[in-house]
């Protein structure tokens, strides 16, 4: 879709507990219907979880599991000549951690434990650990755009 000039990028305050901006962000895209609070309950109720069970900074498992997560190239499809070709694209920073996000949060949201905190949690010493669901599917995505190297040169 088209548009005259860019989409202006707002700027996001950094969350009361930890300052920090990246932890907002994440905390929005968790968030459902517009209830923050409840997003920010279930975000440090798993950062606690995490300090509890890994003696270790949970804002630090958090930056270091998102790192996991992230995706360096993805594949997206283009119409060539009237076939479909999966292209190999490189993701820049801001997209890679908009996919992580998405992951992450879809993944805890699968799994089998009690609490949305406990699931959370559990997803992000996973993706920690370089294990789990999301860190699965960054490879998966790799190994697709590894296999569909040979139609890099069709990228504009």
């Amino acid at each position: 879709m088209s548009r005259k000039r860019k989409a202006v990028v707002r700027e996001v305050l950094p969350d009361p507990k930890y300052n920090d901006v990246v932890l907002t962000k994440f905390m929005n895209c968790l968030m459902v219907s517009g209830k923050k609070s409840l997003a920010e309950k279930i975000v440090y109720g798993a950062f606690d979880l995490i300090e509890q069970r890994m003696k270790q900074p949970p804002l630090e498992v958090f930056k270091t599991a998102l790192e996991n997560v992230r995706p360096m190239v993805k594949v997206v499809s283009r119409r060539v000549g009237g076939s479909n070709y999966q292209i190999p694209m490189e993701v820049n920073e801001k997209n890679g951690r908009a996919l992580a996000f998405r992951w992450i949060i879809a993944f805890a949201r699968a799994r089998s434990e009690k609490t949305m905190i406990e699931k959370l949690a559990a997803e992000l010493m996973a993706a920690y650990k370089k294990e789990g669901a999301s860190i699965k599917k960054r490879e998966e995505t790799h190994r697709m755009a590894e296999a569909n190297k040979a139609f890099a040169h069709l990228r504009w």
